[in-house]
């Protein structure tokens, strides 16, 4: 028989994915406490080149907490069905090996159920592989579809406003260091908040 350490590998690997999520949504109460009042006039002037904090506004904008409030719901219902079938799986090797140290089975008997519980740890580990895989799409779709709205607002607004360029700001780069005028992030997270606002009225009057 395998060791259940790899049982229990497994599903760390699913918890620490789930908490990843949920870290995210921490973070983002964080930032809003953080940028709460330092709202900033825009002053920049067409032809100009301006930027966005890409990490703020995935932090603040609705549609962004909304998505995430949704993937992290799906990787807690995945991480408790992947805790129970481990722990289910785990408990039945520890009933066959404590039988095994006893003597209470034959041979015979010892082998058929060993080849029985080592089949459904595999299958166990590849359902594991299979919902941590699921919990990783979730989240490539979710920034996918952030990133389009975000795409398709910025190409707008830059419509009226006509930067000659709008750089995407995250963790320090590419702006290290700027005029704060030319930051028109708290700009676009009003404007994404208030369209995603709408879009979601509208939907809810259908």
């Amino acid at each position: 028989m395998k060791n259940t350490s790899l049982i229990l590998s497994i599903i760390s690997l699913i918890a620490v994915v789930v908490f990843g999520v949920l870290s995210l949504n921490k973070d983002g109460k964080k930032a809003e406490v953080a940028v709460e009042g330092e709202g900033t006039e825009v002053t920049a002037q067409k032809g100009d080149i301006v930027y966005i904090d890409l990490d703020r506004i995935l932090m603040e904008y609705d549609m962004a907490n909304d998505l995430r409030s949704v993937v992290e719901t799906k990787a807690q219902n995945i991480q408790a069905e992947v805790t129970r079938r481990g722990q289910k799986l785990e408990k039945e090797v520890a009933a066959y090996q404590e039988k095994i140290q006893k003597g209470l089975m034959t041979r015979s008997v010892a082998e058929v159920q060993g080849q029985k519980l080592q089949q459904q740890e595999i299958d166990f580990n590849n359902y594991a592989a299979q919902k941590q895989q699921e919990i990783n799409e979730e989240q490539v779709v979710m920034m996918n579809q952030l990133g389009d709205a975000i795409q398709t607002f910025i190409n707008k607004y830059n419509e009226e406003k006509q930067y000659a360029m709008i750089l995407t700001n995250s963790g320090g780069a590419p702006v290290i260091t700027a005029d704060p005028a030319l930051d028109i992030t708290e700009a676009v997270l009003a404007g994404l908040n208030e369209e995603y606002i709408k879009t979601k009225n509208q939907k809810s009057e259908e």
